[in-house]
């Protein structure tokens, strides 16, 4: 048997080994809690934006565009665009009303069937009569949704109207007890 004397380099370098492996996962553990928390601080949420739309009875009654945003606070899709369109909501607020609505809240339930919602973000974009004039579903790119923020503003068609999806999270808008699902036809 080996006495413990008869090994004390071999285990010296495990052991600093093994520190040396500890130290490099808290280095990167602790940058990436920083790093966690910076983002998670500095994002814009879904609520925030939702606190400062135009209410959807006001944007009605008034004559500027609008533009409605269907979207859920568990929507990574929602969230990841919340920090663009809170700076379109800054940048055109003066000339188009934007309107938040949660999916989740069956208060939703008729705007939800009437602009058949099917996958968030669901944006529709409503001329100056509340006409709707064109929608996109899923992720879309700041630049895209300006262009057509611009196109609402000088009353031209969108020029990007009805767009391939992009990243979604599907939904399904859930019926009361006595009623029957519209779109099932039967």
């Amino acid at each position: 048997m080996d006495s413990p004397a008869a090994n004390p380099p071999n285990q010296s370098s495990n052991n600093r080994l093994r520190n040396l492996l500890v130290s490099i996962a808290a280095i990167i553990l602790t940058t990436a809690v920083f790093f966690g928390f910076s983002i998670q601080t500095s994002s814009v949420s879904l609520e925030a934006i939702a606190a400062t739309a135009v209410p959807i009875d006001t944007a009605l009654a008034n004559t500027k565009p609008t533009v409605i945003e269907f979207y859920a606070d568990w929507c990574t899709s929602c969230q990841s665009m919340a920090p663009d369109n809170k700076a379109l909501q800054q940048q055109y607020g003066d000339r188009v009303n934007f309107v938040m609505l949660n999916v989740d809240n069956n208060k939703w339930l008729p705007e939800v069937t009437r602009f058949k919602v099917d996958g968030i973000p669901h944006f529709v974009f409503l001329d100056r009569g509340n006409q709707t004039i064109g929608n996109a579903i899923g992720t879309m790119p700041k630049q895209i949704l300006a262009a057509n923020i611009d196109a609402m503003i000088a009353s031209q068609t969108l020029p990007y109207n009805k767009l391939d999806r992009g990243q979604t999270s599907e939904f399904a808008a859930p019926l009361p007890a006595d009623a029957t699902d519209p779109r099932s036809h039967g």
